[in-house]
């Protein structure tokens, strides 16, 4: 008898969704490209790319830069955009020594099996490259999962299988990272309240498919707005403006 816990469904990515619900993105991704410090003509790889907003920002400081994303609609955006992007599953990263950093950016909390990520990450630098990322930590989005499975189970409804994230602390991905074979540089968890530019709904629908994931579109509608009444005591000023309980996980090393 299987008892492991089911996976959940995988995220079904729209890309004219994200752009119009989530243009925080990348605008919120100074810090980190900071970190990453790009350099003219250094070879990047972006992992999870999303929709290619941020990886012009990359080639536009003059890096080469191949962005990959596991959504082939999100790489046709990009493609759009003049990026170089490829349809690839960062669990089996197929990189050989070919960059002088990884980058990503609200990607990894996606991605389920982090040690596997990794050492594709790993395995994808060369001698003494350099791994810059930032992605939901611990504590990331809690009140908002909270609401999400209280509602489930008003409707009777189990939420085991259906959370889509990982959100590790500094200690337990440090530990992944060095069994690896990284050396980190610095990691630090991020509290990040966030605004959001169309609202809780607008969030939801962008990023909490898997959690209504094969219920009916009238089940769908209901949890939902119990769960914006549930939330509305502690993200929403009263005025319709919503905030989300973001804790970012940011992170550079080295091998």
């Amino acid at each position: 008898m299987d008892n492991s816990t089911p996976q959940p469904p995988s995220q079904q990515w729209n890309a004219d969704h994200y752009a119009r619900h989530a243009d925080f993105v990348p605008k919120m991704s100074n810090e980190v490209i900071k970190l990453l410090s790009p350099q003219p003509g250094q070879r990047i790889l972006d992992l999870g790319c999303g929709d290619g907003a941020l990886t012009e920002r990359l080639m536009e400081l003059g890096a080469d830069v191949l962005a990959v994303d596991s959504s082939e609609e999100m790489v046709a955006a990009a493609r759009a955009r003049g990026v170089n992007a490829r349809v690839v599953d960062a669990h089996e990263l197929p990189f050989d020594h070919e960059f002088d950093a990884v980058f990503s950016n609200a990607a990894l909390h996606w991605m389920l099996d982090p040690q596997a990520v990794l050492s594709g990450v790993k395995r994808a630098l060369k001698p003494g490259g350099r791994f810059v990322a930032e992605f939901g930590g611990h504590g990331n989005v809690a009140a908002i999962c909270t609401a999400l499975i209280a509602s489930l189970q008003f409707r009777g409804i189990s939420a085991r299988g259906r959370h889509p994230w990982y959100f590790p602390t500094t200690e337990e991905y440090a530990q992944i990272l060095q069994t690896v074979g990284f050396k980190v540089d610095t990691i630090e968890l991020v509290p990040r309240p966030t605004q959001l530019p169309t609202g809780m709904a607008g969030w939801l629908e962008t990023f909490a498919n898997p959690f209504l994931h094969g219920l009916e579109e009238d089940l769908r509608h209901s949890i939902i707005d119990n769960t914006l009444v549930l939330l509305s005591h502690s993200l929403s000023d009263g005025q319709g403006n919503w905030t989300a309980d973001y804790v970012r996980l940011r992170v550079s090393a080295h091998i």
